[in-house]
């Protein structure tokens, strides 16, 4: 028997910050709109709860379902966008101390093969986030800033 296995999105990155402070970045609604571009994630975080992402475009926010929520170390969210494909992909954001950073690792997967234009949207989308993420809680303010 065959065995095929399906893409995945990975992206490492380190931040400058406490576990603590990266987890409030991850979760707080008021911050997300800071570095997602104006978007806003609104969840209570708790397992089985909903979790959408406001994106300000008809059709076009970003709905799931809370899988795993253990603060700081841990945050797993089922995801798709509203009035797009059925399938549902997963989310997981692990958060491990190194020394004086965090180590963010993001994996986005069960992901459709054939949906290939999906695959090339997260991945341009997850690096321009979580780099906006990275020099918000670095330097105060993010890459590219909340559009007008």
């Amino acid at each position: 028997m065959e065995t095929t296995s399906k893409p995945k999105f990975v992206y490492v990155t380190y931040i400058a910050t406490t576990p603590e402070k990266l987890w409030e970045a991850l979760t707080k609604a008021d911050f997300t709109e800071k570095y997602w571009f104006g978007s806003r994630i609104d969840s209570d975080w708790k397992v089985g709860s909903p979790f959408k992402i406001h994106t300000g475009v008809a059709d076009k926010d970003w709905l799931g379902e809370v899988l795993q929520c253990d603060p700081p170390r841990l945050l797993s969210y089922t995801f798709r966008v509203a009035g797009g494909a059925e399938h549902f992909t997963r989310v997981v954001c692990q958060l491990e101390q190194h020394g004086p950073v965090v180590k963010l690792t993001l994996t986005h997967d069960e992901l459709d093969e054939k949906d290939v234009k999906f695959f090339t949207g997260i991945s341009g989308g997850w690096p321009a986030v979580l780099s906006n993420l990275k020099s918000l809680l670095e330097g105060g303010n993010p890459l590219v800033p909340r559009p007008c």
